[in-house]
């Protein structure tokens, strides 16, 4: 494999490393949902020259020179941002989607203040005010959550709880949760309290882009999302605001809580953000939510009960409790097989978090691969066949057998990359 040659001479083990991780890349099934596979162009720019620049401030006005080159890209990632979601102000220089959220809370909270987020265990993240996240150390959590029959997140709840703790915040977005998203709803609860509302839509943000889902950027006054998962972009973090908000989100990163922004994941978001506007990314979007609907068909038609009963978006949350299964003992099963999904917890859990009573299924990697419905009815078929036949080794080799196949079908870096 004529890759990484300047690496493997001046360190064999990284490039080892590399490469069994190319290859596991494309001789897996990746339904982990948040994640998914960047374009080699992405690939490019964010291992390009840009990696060796400080640029500490922001377009036009930095506390370092030389930085007219490195203007452009982050210019151009912000102006892309802005357009692709409609929104007023961008700013492209989060590391992460939780240090977007972090900023968002500072800029307009003090410690203490009260949060309504999406309970962790109902689909909602971290940094939503779990108690082991900053989020719950700094503020005063309320949480919400789903219904117990429906499953779909309970607006007369979230209304109930908003009007007898009369948050400063409402919190919405989530990172298991299978359904379509109410952002209007939660618009008008936040007014009646007087709350800020912050969107976290990390997880659907290229299902937004393409109109696949409902935008949040007209009703919430923030919006924070990663720059991976279904937006296919580097690993990183954006924030879209009102411009009044503006001035204090960007003092909030820097210098708030960041130094020097990393100017060539930047320059790997404009890249993205420019890929997102194409139709064929439209189409891309679409076809993720074909595929997750199909695969929960045949999951569905296999005897497994999926949260909610469905989806709406790219991902399916699986509750394995009727199987005697643990989330653990299944991502364990499907990895040996060559299938990597993770364990989740599911509403109401009884399990640890280490344990959990299900796992989380996601289609944007597989989407990209070129898969399609039919793929899907076949791995649909292939988790099934491990998951009721769990300490089968016969059927899991023969499972893997068959996922090596499907990945042959539908390389993914191979003639590309290498």
């Amino acid at each position: 494999m004529n890759l990484y040659e300047n690496v493997k001479k001046i360190d064999i083990e990284v490039y080892n490393a590399l490469i069994k991780e190319i290859e596991r890349q494309e001789t897996h099934i990746e339904l982990i949902a948040s994640e998914n596979f960047v374009s080699s162009a992405v690939l490019e720019a964010q291992g390009s020259i840009m990696t060796n620049k400080y640029a500490e401030g922001y377009p036009g006005k930095r506390y370092y020179g030389g930085c007219e080159f490195v203007d452009i890209a982050e210019q151009l990632a912000i102006d892309r941002a802005k357009e692709l979601f409609g929104a007023e102000h961008a700013n492209v220089q989060p590391h992460s989607g939780s240090q977007a959220n972090m900023a968002v809370y500072f800029s307009v909270l003090q410690p203490g203040d009260t949060i309504l987020g999406m309970n962790l265990t109902h689909g909602g993240h971290l940094t939503h005010g779990s108690p082991v996240n900053f989020s719950g150390r700094f503020f005063n959590v309320i949480s919400y959550g789903v219904d117990k029959e429906t499953e779909t997140i309970d607006y007369e709840e979230v209304e109930r709880l908003a009007l007898e703790h009369k948050p400063k915040m409402i919190v919405v977005g989530a990172s298991a949760y299978p359904r379509i998203i109410d952002f209007e709803a939660f618009r008008k609860i936040a007014d009646k309290v007087g709350a800020y509302v912050m969107v976290d839509m990390a997880h659907i943000a290229g299902l937004v882009a393409a109109g696949v889902h409902p935008s949040p950027v007209p009703y919430a006054d923030f919006v924070t999302t990663t720059t991976h998962k279904t937006l296919r972009g580097p690993r990183g973090g954006l924030i879209l605001c009102k411009e009044e908000h503006a001035k204090k989100i960007n003092s909030q990163i820097f210098p708030g809580i960041q130094g020097g922004p990393l100017m060539h994941v930047i320059a790997a978001k404009a890249v993205a953000l420019k890929e997102a506007m194409n139709e064929e990314f439209k189409e891309y979007q679409r076809q993720i939510v074909k595929n997750a609907k199909a695969l929960a068909e045949t999951l569905k038609n296999r005897g497994f009960r999926l949260v909610s009963g469905g989806t709406d978006n790219h991902l399916i949350l699986m509750d394995l409790t009727d199987k005697d299964i643990t989330g653990k003992d299944a991502e364990e099963a499907l990895g040996k097989a060559n299938i990597t999904v993770n364990k989740n917890t599911i509403p109401f859990e009884t399990r640890s978090p280490f344990i959990t009573s299900g796992i989380r299924i996601g289609t944007p990697a597989v989407t990209t691969r070129g898969m399609k419905e039919d793929a899907m009815e076949t791995i649909g078929n292939l988790i099934a066949d491990v998951l009721l036949n769990i300490n089968d080794e016969e059927v899991i080799k023969n499972t893997q057998k068959e996922v090596l196949a499907l990945c042959e079908k539908y390389p993914l870096y191979k003639g590309v990359l290498y």
